[in-house]
């Protein structure tokens, strides 16, 4: 049990932490398991799955000039992948010959001198840390939830975004992360994880077992933002149901992710939709299911072994599918997939770059 904890502890500092000589991301999510389970759950969720899928060969790579390619989002024309990085950028994919162009950003006091190629949090007050993307396909423009500038947006000439919401309710936005936009009605849902830490704190987070996270929203018509939900321990991603009558919630430290109610008899309530461990990106697909992305920590004898995982699960949480991500994913962990035309699109804080992969 200790060994267990210092582990998950290890993994939290790691990858939140200041100093970037402690390791290459800013964020993980991962799931330990002793050696002894490694043959029950290797492929995600044991009887829970109904299938399995091993992906290991990706058809396009798309380098970063920094690190943590989190989300990935594409415009209503489908062009894209568009994406945040570690030194405040977000990038917009123009094709095989150009690769990543520079978009936006959300600091006013971004300078490319002092920020470019950053991977240092201490830096993200100046250089600001994009890390949820969302567009609103009826106006174009695309959200932004920057870790230190709260909820912004942006228009399809990019630039320097506009900020929408830097508090709520009285409280300030400390850890804006998770975002996803109603395409029905334009409502932006978004988290903010602690009312007390920012990103660069998260030991002290930590320490503190702070459960001071939130699930918000903004309406674009009124300008208004809501407190939806309250008291989330480590407040993560969102993801709107395909017909917008609840919103997604994950819990990273709570190991479990929450369905609130937009519609219907018990509208304004919430209730656990899934237990999964260190839940981190949630993306809905076409169809109306979810993807989860979950990783799973194997301690072998002296080594640890990461599977980077996508868990696909039905509208009402039924688990249907374990993806496992091999090849240059390989002992990597992975913050998000995506499912898009015929591939998977992997995002990744962990490296400096993206991948997709044909869904075969």
């Amino acid at each position: 049990m200790a060994t267990k904890l210092i582990i998950f502890l290890v993994l939290f500092l790691c990858c939140f932490s200041i100093p970037p000589a402690v390791g290459n991301s800013e964020t993980c999510s991962a799931e330990y398991v002793a050696e002894d389970s490694y043959r029950n759950v290797y492929y995600g969720f044991g009887a829970l799955a109904h299938s399995k899928k091993m992906l290991d060969t990706f058809t396009t790579v798309f380098p970063t000039p920094a690190m943590g390619p989190e989300s990935l989002v594409f415009s209503s024309s489908g062009e894209g992948p568009y994406t945040g990085i570690s030194d405040g950028r977000i990038l917009k994919y123009e094709g095989p010959q150009i690769g990543f162009v520079d978009f936006a950003y959300a600091s006013p006091n971004r300078t490319k001198a002092v920020c470019d190629g950053t991977r240092d949090l201490r830096m993200g007050p100046k250089c600001g840390r994009p890390l949820g993307l969302g567009f609103n396909h009826r106006t174009s423009e695309l959200y932004i939830a920057d870790a230190y500038y709260g909820l912004c947006k942006v228009g399809v000439e990019g630039g320097l975004a506009t900020q929408v919401a830097i508090n709520a309710q009285g409280l300030p936005l400390k850890w804006t992360d998770g975002i996803d936009v109603d395409q029905t009605t334009q409502i932006v849902y978004f988290t903010d994880v602690s009312t007390k830490y920012s990103m660069m704190e998260m030991a002290e987070l930590l320490a503190a077992g702070d459960s001071t996270g939130r699930l918000l929203s903004y309406n674009p018509k009124t300008k208004e933002v809501k407190v939806l939900m309250r008291g989330l321990k480590g407040a993560g991603r969102v993801g709107v149901s395909k017909d917008s009558s609840f919103v997604l919630v994950s819990e990273y430290m709570g190991g479990r992710i929450h369905k609130y109610f937009l519609m219907g008899p018990k509208t304004g309530e919430s209730e656990l939709f899934i237990k999964i461990p260190a839940p981190a990106n949630i993306k809905r697909t076409f169809s109306g299911e979810f993807i989860v992305s979950s990783n799973l920590l194997i301690q072998e004898q002296e080594a640890m072994v990461v599977i980077p995982r996508g868990v696909r699960i039905k509208e009402y949480g039924d688990v249907l599918e374990t993806l496992i991500f091999g090849g240059i994913y390989n002992n990597s962990m992975i913050n998000e997939v995506q499912e898009y035309g015929d591939a998977y699109y992997v995002g990744s804080i962990y490296v400096n770059f993206a991948a997709a992969a044909n869904k075969m």
